[in-house]
């Protein structure tokens, strides 16, 4: 395995990249990748900065300039349902890109030419990010929806919920990665901590949390995911 780890903000990433073996870094694309041993695993860490282009750019520079195997997107992400709060972990089964519709072409959300409006994660991946996150706080495995704009209205999340009933969470980039990765045959997994709950008061939460928990929560979670990947190899 050569993991790609992938967060939006340095906060999402914060520590990884110091718990690197043998560390290198190559700027690429106006983007710092640093490479090395994370826990016995070869990986690169990378930030792709905010939203679906930056963040699918940045996943296919890691597969064809880096040649990692698998990617996770590690970060933070609002609230899309009653039942998931703020400090919960959901681990992405399906990725669906919120803000795509193409439609009377094609149904709303679906990707032309790919058959596809949502795009499961690997099953492997998923299970062993969800095992190490449940060591941390409580899990939710299920739908993430991506878009290019912060929901930040309680009008938005209650127009996302009506039109993906199953909808766990919103955020800007795991779509992105996600169709990336399936035209490209690359493993990959998503895992957002909840940092707000995607209404009205959610800028303040969010910018809060991820200074004060984001961090400490991706460092632990990627650590138990890498050992316990090397104890099972």
């Amino acid at each position: 395995m050569r993991l790609g780890i992938i967060s939006a903000l340095a906060e999402e990433q914060h520590g990884l990249i110091e718990a690197l073996e043998s560390p290198y870094k190559l700027v690429h694309g106006m983007r710092e990748y640093t490479g090395g041993k994370l826990w016995e695993i070869d990986a690169v860490c990378v930030l792709s900065r905010i939203g679906k282009v930056a963040a699918a750019m940045t996943a296919s520079i890691l597969v064809e300039k880096f040649g990692v195997t698998h990617i996770v997107f590690t970060g933070v992400a609002g609230s899309g349902d009653k039942n998931v709060k703020v400090g919960d972990i959901v681990v992405a089964e399906e990725l669906v890109q919120h803000d795509f519709d193409a439609s009377p072409l094609f149904p709303q959300f679906e990707i032309p030419l790919t058959g596809l409006s949502r795009f499961a994660t690997d099953t492997a991946l998923t299970e062993r990010l969800a095992a190490a996150a449940a060591q941390t706080t409580r899990v939710h495995r299920g739908m993430i929806a991506s878009g290019d704009q912060f929901i930040g209205k309680l009008a938005q999340i209650q127009a996302l919920k009506a039109a993906l009933p199953d909808l766990l969470a919103v955020e800007m980039e795991g779509a992105a990665v996600a169709q990336v990765c399936f035209e490209l045959g690359v493993p990959f997994a998503v895992i957002r901590t909840i940092s707000d709950n995607a209404n009205d008061d959610a800028a303040v939460d969010f910018m809060h949390f991820i200074k004060t928990v984001a961090s400490r929560y991706a460092f632990d979670v990627i650590e138990r995911f890498c050992k316990e990947h090397v104890r099972s190899v």
